[in-house]
C-alpha cells in the first residue's frame, strides 16, 4: 500500500506538512476540489493535526496530478479505479495497468485509421450494384459479391445496418441499389475492424448532408481527440511514476 510520510521536506531540510491550500496550488485544483477528490478516494485521507487541520505531503500532490492526466486519457471514473489499483497493487501490476492504457489508446487510433482507409476504398472502388434502378439482388447474390455468408447479411439486418427493400411471400430477400450500397460500406468497415456501434454511427453520418466528407471530418476529429488524450497521459508520466513507486514504500505512520 502507499506509504504516506507524515511530513514533507521544505527549504533547508526543514520538514513541514502541506496545507490544503498548498496542495491546491501545486496540483492546480481548487481547495474544494482537493477535498472532493479526497472524499472520492483519488487521494487517501490526510491525517489531521492537533488543531484539526489536514496535513498533506507531496505524495498527495503527485496523486492529484496523475489523476488529472488519467482523467483526460480515460475519463474520471476509470481514472479513479486505476489509481486505486496503483495504490494497492505491486509495482509489476501497476506498470502493467498503465501500459494497458497506452495500448488501449493505440488500438483506438489504429481502428480509426482503418476506418479512414475503408472509407477511401469505398469511394474509390467500382460499384458492385445492379445495372438498372429497378434491378435487385438476392441475399445469395449479394453475399457472394461481398464475400460474406448470407447469415452475416441477416445479422446486419438484425442490427439495423442493412435492410432488404422487400421480402417476397416466400420470405426471400431482395436488395435494391441503396441496400447494396449500404452493404458494401458495412462490409468495408467491418473488414477494417470496426464494431457494430461504430459502423452504425458512420452509416448515419453518410446519410447526412455532408455525406462521406462529413464522415472524413468525424474520423479526423476522433484522431485529434485520441491525440489529446495520449498527450494528457504522457504529461502525467512523472506523477504516475511517483505514485507507483510510493506504493512500494513502507508506511511511516505509527
Amino acid at each position: 500500500m502507499w506509504g504516506w510520510p507524515v511530513n514533507e521536506t521544505v527549504g533547508e531540510g526543514r520538514r513541514v506538512p502541506l496545507r490544503t491550500a498548498d496542495v491546491a496550488r501545486e496540483s492546480d485544483y481548487s481547495v474544494q476540489q482537493v477535498r472532493d477528490l479526497e472524499r472520492l478516494g483519488v487521494i487517501p485521507p490526510a491525517p489531521r493535526s492537533s488543531n484539526g487541520y489536514r496535513s498533506y505531503t507531496s505524495a498527495h500532490v503527485h496523486a492529484l496530478r496523475a489523476y488529472r492526466g488519467l482523467a483526460g486519457a480515460v475519463g474520471p471514473v476509470a481514472a479513479r479505479q486505476l489509481l486505486a489499483e496503483l495504490r494497492t497493487g505491486t509495482l509489476a501490476e501497476a506498470a502493467s495497468a498503465i501500459s494497458a492504457v497506452h495500448v488501449g489508446l493505440a488500438r483506438e487510433r489504429d481502428e480509426t485509421l482503418r476506418a479512414q482507409r475503408a472509407l477511401r476504398a469505398i469511394e474509390g472502388e467500382p460499384r458492385a450494384e445492379p445495372e438498372h434502378e429497378n434491378d435487385t439482388m438476392t441475399i445469395t447474390q449479394l453475399a457472394a459479391a461481398l464475400d460474406v455468408r448470407p447469415s452475416t447479411l441477416r445479422f446486419w439486418e438484425q442490427e439495423g445496418l442493412v435492410a432488404p427493400e422487400r421480402v417476397t411471400s416466400l420470405r426471400a430477400r431482395r436488395y435494391g441499389l441503396a441496400a447494396v450500397r449500404a452493404a458494401r460500406i458495412v462490409a468495408a468497415l467491418r473488414g477494417a475492424g470496426y464494431g457494430i456501434p461504430a459502423v452504425r454511427a458512420i452509416l448515419g453520418s453518410l446519410h447526412e448532408v455532408g455525406g462521406p466528407g462529413e464522415t472524413r471530418r468525424l474520423l479526423h476529429q476522433r484522431l485529434d481527440r485520441i491525440a489529446v488524450r495520449t498527450v494528457a497521459l504522457l504529461r502525467a508520466g512523472t506523477d504516475l511514476a511517483a505514485v507507483v513507486t510510493s506504493a512500494e514504500e513502507p508506511s511511516t505512520d505509527g
